[in-house]
């Protein structure tokens, strides 16, 4: 963290502490690269759909709870889904990109596999933790990860759930979390059981990623900062064409209109134009609105199971 306040875009590092940039359209882009449909309503809150009305998105700023996006897969259009993917509002919108890209990529090949086909092991999705060297550990029948400073880190639940509690979300199969604690901190996400894994696994290699990501100051959570690594943005080096654009241009303004020059000022010299631009909160769309919830468990192993739950 600098000791001088921060100001214009900022790159942080790792990404559970960055904060969401609340944009919808870096997460929704795979998609409809991929034939995806759009269309929002009056609120602001956009659906995409596959053409074939199976897969489902929802970003939802103006929803009834905390979660900003909802990705749903269904083998019968008007039926209930058969998995769901939540991620509220806090979550970094590079771990929903992750998962969407890697949807929008398995799902026009093998549209049946992302729906009802084989099931991987759970342990693919544990890879890139295991990798990125997270600390392993286990509570009754679930399998717990913590990132290496305890600021994030994975449930996976085993035995047998009720599907329409995970559905509800009232029960979680797999339940990621970042930030410390607090409403505007810590952010979660979830999956239930019939989640493809190698879209898990998407996710969680890119929560493993230490490459630092752009965010506007103002976007990085204030209880987050102290254990982040933040650094400011450098302007752009001027390249030799832009110092001689800028010396070119330095002299035409000498030049009066009939082609004499104008007076020198020899006690007044002009300062080199540098071609950067300013920095600039990241444009997005509308923000989402803070709304309460109970405070989030503490980071023990003996609570990662259990999430606060917004009615």
């Amino acid at each position: 963290m600098p000791s001088h306040p921060l100001d214009g875009d900022v790159h942080v590092t790792p990404l559970y502490l960055a904060g969401s940039t609340t944009v919808g359209d870096p997460a929704m882009q795979p998609l409809l690269n991929h034939g995806f449909t759009a269309h929002s309503d009056e609120l602001a809150n956009v659906y995409v759909s596959s053409p074939d009305q199976h897969v489902r998105l929802g970003f939802l700023p103006e929803g009834t709870d905390n979660t900003l996006w909802k990705v749903a897969a269904h083998s019968d259009p008007f039926g209930p889904p058969d998995w769901l993917a939540t991620f509220d509002s806090n979550t970094p919108t590079e771990l929903v990109t992750a998962f969407t890209s890697s949807l929008a990529t398995s799902y026009p090949k093998d549209p049946d596999a992302a729906l009802t086909g084989p099931r991987r092991p759970a342990e693919e999705g544990f890879r890139p933790l295991e990798e990125a060297a997270w600390k392993r550990g286990s509570w009754q029948l679930t399998t717990l990860f913590a990132a290496p400073d305890e600021l994030a880190g994975l449930t996976y639940r085993g035995g047998v759930l009720d599907r329409h509690a995970e559905l509800r979300g009232d029960q979680d199969r797999w339940l990621l979390w970042g930030g410390r604690d607090g409403f505007s901190s810590r952010w979660y996400a979830t999956f239930t059981s019939n989640v493809p894994v190698d879209l898990i696994a998407a996710t969680t290699a890119r929560l493993a990623d230490p490459s630092p990501v752009l965010r506007y100051e103002l976007e990085v959570p204030e209880r987050n900062r102290s254990a982040a690594r933040i650094r400011p943005v450098s302007p752009p080096v001027p390249t030799p064409l832009d110092v001689r654009r800028a010396a070119a241009a330095r002299a035409r303004s000498q030049v009066g209109h009939h082609g004499r020059r104008a007076p020198r000022h020899p006690q007044r010299r002009a300062a080199p134009a540098l071609s950067h631009r300013p920095a600039s909160p990241i444009d997005g769309g509308p923000r989402r609105h803070a709304r309460e919830r109970q405070p989030a468990p503490t980071a023990s192993y003996a609570h990662w199971h259990v999430r606060p739950r917004c009615k």
